[in-house]
């Protein structure tokens, strides 16, 4: 079976309607496998598949829980080659929130980097936190998680403000795996800015 046809299989999987409320869907689990690759500590497979499910599915059979947890792993080390390339970061979803925030991809995807990041909260700002939180910004704007704090309040409530940062999101990805991964080689969006 292709590795296309894998996510395929796995997409149904996530996305289909027997799963735990708390579960994340396929465009939520694409997120949070992203942050995943990008965490500089390395996060046990069985510790992050267990999370991203809540509770043990009800798989079919043996073959597909293995079938299933093999195409996460896949996919995860799939993603972490994507950042570590030079290429522009591809989302599994459109760069917008739409009309109705609350129901978009990109919300979703959003929301399970966060996911993601709160699974080893403190790895990620160990080093860096000024920097890591400049980079995340698009990505908490995206998710709404935060939107009761005043400052992220003001973002929300100013849809352009909001795109500006939503399209910035390729490009922090890029700069937060170089800045967790290869800090003596620091992203251009950390160079001094000249006014």
């Amino acid at each position: 079976m292709s590795f296309a046809e894998q996510l395929t299989r796995l997409q149904a999987f996530l996305d289909a309607d027997e799963l735990h409320e708390e579960a994340l869907d396929y465009v939520a689990a694409h997120g949070y496998l992203t942050a995943l690759s990008i965490c500089s500590e390395d996060v046990p497979d069985r510790e992050w598949i267990d999370a991203l499910f809540a509770e043990e599915p009800h798989y079919a059979s043996d073959a597909q829980r293995t079938e299933i947890e093999a195409t996460l792993v896949a996919l995860k080390g799939h993603i972490a080659r994507q950042l570590a390339s030079d290429e522009e970061f591809d989302l599994p979803c459109e760069l917008d929130l739409t009309d109705e925030p609350d129901d978009s991809d990109l919300r979703g995807w959003c929301i399970g980097f966060m996911e993601g990041v709160f699974l080893r909260e403190e790895a990620w700002f160990e080093n860096a936190e000024e920097e890591v939180s400049e980079m995340l910004l698009p990505i908490m704007v995206g998710s709404g998680l935060f939107d009761e704090q005043p400052e992220f309040a003001d973002i929300a409530s100013n849809a352009n403000l909001q795109d500006d940062m939503i399209v910035q999101i390729p490009e922090a990805l890029s700069a937060l795996f170089l800045l967790l991964h290869a800090p003596d080689e620091k992203p251009a969006l950390l160079k001094p800015r000249h006014h």
